[in-house]
């Protein structure tokens, strides 16, 4: 005797049969827009991808737990601000992906050594690290960073696919 298929396979099968009407709209390699700047706006907790001046896409993201303020020195949490370029990929990091973001420049540098401090460096864009510590929440919820810039892994592909190597950057208060 031969059984029909359970009921729930039905909503399956329909799906794939509506995916081929659907695949327009996602976009294949290379038909995703590529960034030509990127801003990042502490305050608001955001990541903006520009192309020929206008946001084409935002996204949600935790900066360093000391937020407010410029990054100075190593080891003080806080995210820098200032132009910059995304200068290198790292696929294979403690965190989902990362892009790292060209701290410290030839300023920051300068102020640093008026300081009588190292100004540091490792400022990356990343997902979520790959042995995490704390609850899912907690990375949703919180800034917890050493000074970078942390979005959902989910986001760090759409952001590592749609920007290019030395992309500007602008890290805004």
């Amino acid at each position: 005797m031969t059984q029909s298929p359970p009921a729930k396979s039905l909503p399956l099968k329909l799906c794939l049969a509506l995916l081929p009407l659907l695949s327009p709209a996602i976009p294949q390699a290379g038909e995703f827009p590529v960034a030509d700047k990127v801003v990042i706006e502490k305050a608001a907790r955001k990541l903006h991808l520009f192309q020929k001046g206008k946001a084409f896409r935002t996204f949600k993201i935790a900066l360093g737990i000391r937020p407010l303020g410029d990054k100075k020195r190593e080891g003080d949490f806080r995210t820098p601000e200032g132009r910059y370029v995304l200068d290198t990929r790292n696929s294979d990091s403690e965190y989902f992906l990362s892009i790292r973001v060209s701290y410290p420049n030839s300023a920051d540098r300068r102020e640093a050594s008026a300081l009588g401090v190292d100004p540091g460096g490792a400022i990356m864009i990343h997902g979520q690290p790959n042995e995490p510590t704390r609850s899912e929440a907690y990375y949703r919820t919180q800034d917890w960073t050493n000074g970078c810039i942390a979005v959902s892994n989910s986001d760090m592909i759409d952001i590592w696919l749609m920007t290019g190597d030395n992309t500007p950057i602008e890290i805004r208060p």
